[in-house]
């Protein structure tokens, strides 16, 4: 189960960090030659910015769904494979709660921002901030699979090589 969700969530989320990265390249290049060769667009600044928002919590999303990132398991590598499901499972139950509490906050505060608008563009900013309870909350949720995966034993076997 653990497996299926993580694969569907990163064969959304691949497409949409791909073409986020892509806009974030056209819009910074419009900027750049505007300002050297015309006048500054206004709204680029802001594109710009709030692109790289949406792709940090999606990029991070997506890097933990495909289990890319960093982790140093120099010392639960050494441990015997009991003792390593447990610190793997209580890695995983910090995660959970700290993904849950940037969830409750996140949608708490975009609930309070809701009226607010751009500078620029005049967009509501509640879908500027929207992005943090939702990649929030689908990281929570990968934690929760593998989570289960580690309890029940499906885990794959990291020392071999």
């Amino acid at each position: 189960m653990a497996d299926l969700t993580e694969r569907a969530v990163a064969a959304v989320l691949r497409p949409v960090v791909f073409a986020g990265m892509a806009s974030l390249a056209v819009v910074i290049t419009l900027q750049i030659v505007s300002r050297v060769l015309f006048t500054a667009v206004s709204w680029t600044e802001e594109v710009a910015r709030f692109l790289l928002v949406w792709l940090t919590f999606l990029g991070a999303t997506l890097a933990l769904a495909e289990k890319r990132h960093i982790a140093v398991t120099v010392l639960t590598d050494r441990l015997p494979p009991r003792a390593r499901r447990i610190v793997t499972a209580a890695g995983l139950l910090a995660m959970i709660a700290f993904l849950a509490a940037l969830s409750w906050i996140g949608w708490s505060y975009m609930s309070m921002q809701s009226f607010q608008r751009s500078a620029s563009l005049r967009i509501p900013m509640i879908y500027v901030y929207s992005v943090i309870p939702l990649s929030g909350a689908l990281m929570a949720v990968l934690c929760l699979g593998q989570l289960l995966a580690v309890l029940t034993g499906r885990e794959p076997d990291r020392s071999a090589p």
